[in-house]
């Protein structure tokens, strides 16, 4: 595992997974522009749809030996991990505006 690529939430969560097999892990890939047909290979045989060159950020949901297989890519500069967001529910209090 190339831990120099991937951010600090992605490293953390792969410490708390407790199966290395199972597609746990939503994260955001980022690659090289262009891609050989390897690569592509590669990011096809691990379920990511719509890979063409030039695109070079896909998403998936993975597992940690996977997310492990891409770290060591040469094509892979950066892996980050997805979390959902949340709406947050504020009231703003504008009060009357007047004179």
């Amino acid at each position: 595992m190339n831990y120099q690529k991937l951010d600090a939430a992605l490293a953390t969560a792969l410490n708390d997974v407790q199966d290395s097999e199972q597609a746990s892990l939503a994260l955001f890939i980022h690659t090289e522009p262009v891609l050989n047909s390897a690569a592509i290979a590669v990011l096809e045989s691990l379920g990511i749809s719509d890979v063409t060159s030039g695109k070079d950020i896909f998403t998936a949901t993975l597992s940690p030996n996977a997310i492990s297989q891409l770290s060591e890519q040469p094509w892979v500069k950066y892996l980050k991990r997805s979390q959902q967001l949340r709406l947050v529910n504020k009231i703003i209090n504008t009060g009357k505006l007047g004179v």
